[in-house]
């Protein structure tokens, strides 16, 4: 498995990040095809010190070409370019491997 996950920093405005997340990226990022599984969560710390993150996602795919593929995909370039709508904080991404 290539996991596909993306790490969101801190947006400018929490509510309104997870309002669009939820009702407008997340049926972008389901519409992407060949996607094994597509997991999110919010952040929370341990201690009184804020999380490095707001929000993490994972997108799980069979192999590095079905994740380039996807990302390729109309949908895909639909998910890619929706980021800079909500993503104040920016984000990080980076595919881990599970073999």
């Amino acid at each position: 498995m290539h996991i596909l996950t993306v790490l969101y920093h801190h947006p400018d405005d929490p509510a309104a990040f997870d309002k669009y997340y939820r009702a407008t990226h997340v049926p972008l990022g389901a519409a992407i095809p060949d996607v094994r599984s597509f997991t999110y969560r919010n952040t929370v710390s341990l201690d009184e010190n804020p999380p490095p993150y707001h929000l993490i996602a994972e997108l799980a795919f069979d192999s590095l070409e079905a994740l380039q593929g996807a990302l390729a995909s109309e949908a895909g370039q639909a998910a890619v370019a929706d980021v800079p709508n909500f993503a104040t904080g920016g984000v990080t991404m980076f595919v881990a491997v599970d073999d």
